[in-house]
């Protein structure tokens, strides 16, 4: 538990104590999130919403790289991002589960971000730590609003939970895309911040191999999404509530 809290401490964002934030990624690895939803977060800091990633784990097991190259290189993809907080909760890689203890950690975190939305994985994914980051994100957003719940800081409970759909190879209709065309190379330029996992690779997390390089890749996928709204590059979600329409007038995305 000790070293728990001095990991989460160590990576108190990019402007020591973190302050409330209104968008929040919660992924399993540094990396994930500018894979899955990085122009996300980009398009909501240009329209000056504060965002955030919490990163459960630093990522020690993968083949690539090591845990400081790791940390700089999800330092300097925040920079490109515009996010206003990065945190490390410091659980242990390919050993993520959902229990108590790693529970308490995210709602303590929750507690300390405060978001209004929360991004998490999608709940199937190939990678066991990515399946469970997305159980435990969504159990620590509604336990974090339990006012006995034993866990320091005031209770929190999320507006919205939103799942990245990225990569995904089952017949999954997006709920919504939200169009980062304008954001896609501040996307790219996060994900070549990570040259140890990236450079040179044809697969990563969710991403499986082809013929292409993993960066033609990425755009590939992103670009299909994208047509999905009719527009040059999209990233999907979905969520398990009926989305709320005011205007059927203005509604996007032509029909015929």
């Amino acid at each position: 538990m000790n070293r728990r809290r001095e990991t989460v401490r160590d990576g108190e964002g990019r402007s020591g104590s973190p302050s409330p934030v209104d968008l929040l990624a919660i992924a399993a690895h540094p990396d994930d999130v500018e894979l899955t939803c990085g122009g996300t977060l980009a398009r909501a800091a240009k329209q000056g919403h504060r965002t955030g990633i919490v990163d459960l784990t630093a990522g020690e097991m993968g083949t690539r790289g090591d845990r400081r190259t790791r940390e700089r290189e999800a330092a300097a993809a925040a920079e490109v991002l515009g996010v206003s907080e990065r945190l490390n909760a410091g659980l242990p890689d390919a050993h993520l589960h959902n229990t108590d203890d790693t529970r308490r950690v995210v709602i303590e975190l929750l507690r300390r971000l405060r978001p209004r939305v929360v991004i998490l994985p999608f709940p199937v994914g190939r990678h066991p730590d990515h399946r469970i980051a997305s159980e435990l994100g969504r159990d620590a957003c509604y336990l974090a609003g339990l006012a006995r719940y034993d866990a320091e800081g005031e209770p929190h409970r999320p507006d919205k939970i939103v799942y990245s759909l990225a990569y995904r190879e089952d017949p999954i209709k997006p709920t919504f895309v939200v169009d980062i065309s304008a954001e896609f190379e501040a996307k790219l330029q996060a994900i070549h911040c990570f040259a140890s996992q990236f450079d040179g690779a044809k697969a990563a997390g969710e991403i499986h191999p082809t013929s292409q390089q993993l960066y033609e890749l990425i755009r590939t996928q992103n670009a299909h999404y994208g047509s999905l709204i009719r527009t040059q590059y999209g990233e999907p979600f979905m969520t398990y509530e009926t989305v709320r329409i005011d205007d059927v007038v203005t509604m996007g995305v032509q029909s015929i």
